[in-house]
């Protein structure tokens, strides 16, 4: 039995750190990334580390197409066995629509590509974000009804429409969009429970990234997040990517539908 595993963004920051981590669980590993010179440095230092034979694909995580020829090449290969989602974008990336698009749409897009392929010992961690936690973000239940199906028709009008104008703003949109992100992962372990399948979110804290500078550049406030911390700086790829294998390992078998946050005690700190 060949054993399959997928990393999405996994061209830089805590994608390749995960996919570092997965290249020694799986046979193969599909790197998937939207920027292809990225994607093909990372690949090469990837091959030349890791046991699993690389397989690198340039595909835009909201892209239907794109993503179903991904599912699909990874069924040709073998047997899914582990799958980090990493790609998504942060509010200074895009406006409104397009970070929906990317880290709630796109996952759903994914999970539902992958579904026909999930089996016993299949496991997926999917990325969040502490962003909901900070902003207090608890959805009503016309609101969580309209979050629990990314994927209906004319999705983005009903959420502006729900969540009102506020949800214009790049850095609200990112915090309800990674709070549907967690709330599509609890209802997608009830799906896959009965295949065998596993699913959980993991919301990360203030990472040492260049997407996590790039930020840090934009909002002075994300300073102040660090200074907060009770460990007294940021996390590490590597941190994350750690946690993220024990989640997609054996050992994690009865870890399922839940959000792991790793944020150093930020949350604790900021929320009393």
């Amino acid at each position: 039995m060949t054993t399959v595993g997928i990393v999405t963004g996994a061209g830089r920051g805590m994608g390749l750190a995960c996919a570092e981590r997965l290249s020694t669980m799986v046979d193969v590993l599909l790197v998937a990334d939207l920027d292809k010179e990225t994607l093909a440095t990372a690949s090469d230092a990837l091959a030349a580390r890791g046991s699993a034979r690389i397989e690198p694909i340039v595909v835009d995580i909201s892209d239907a197409d794109g993503v179903a020829d991904m599912a699909a090449r990874a069924g040709e290969l073998g047997t899914l066995r582990a799958v980090a989602h990493v790609a998504g974008i942060s509010p200074t990336m895009a406006d409104w629509r397009r970070i929906f698009t990317v880290d709630l749409v796109g996952t759903a897009l994914l999970a539902r590509e992958l579904r026909p392929l999930v089996t016993t010992g299949t496991a997926t961690v999917c990325f969040a974000s502490m962003a909901p936690v900070l902003a207090g973000i608890a959805a009503e239940p016309a609101v969580a009804e309209i979050l629990d199906d990314p994927l209906a028709e004319g999705f983005l009008d009903a959420v502006r429409e729900a969540v009102g104008p506020s949800v214009e703003d790049p850095g609200v949109a990112y915090s309800w969009a990674k709070y549907g992100v967690k709330q599509f992962v609890r209802r997608e372990a009830v799906r896959i429970g009965a295949a065998g399948g596993r699913i959980c979110s993991v919301s990360p804290g203030m990472i040492d990234t260049p997407q996590g500078r790039q930020e840090a550049e934009q909002h002075a406030s994300m300073q102040a997040l660090v200074a907060r911390t009770p460990l007294g700086r940021t996390g590490r790829p590597e941190e994350l990517a750690a946690v993220v294998a024990f989640a997609l390992s054996d050992e994690a078998s009865f870890l399922n539908g839940v959000d792991l946050l790793v944020d150093g005690g930020v949350c604790a700190a900021a929320r009393g």
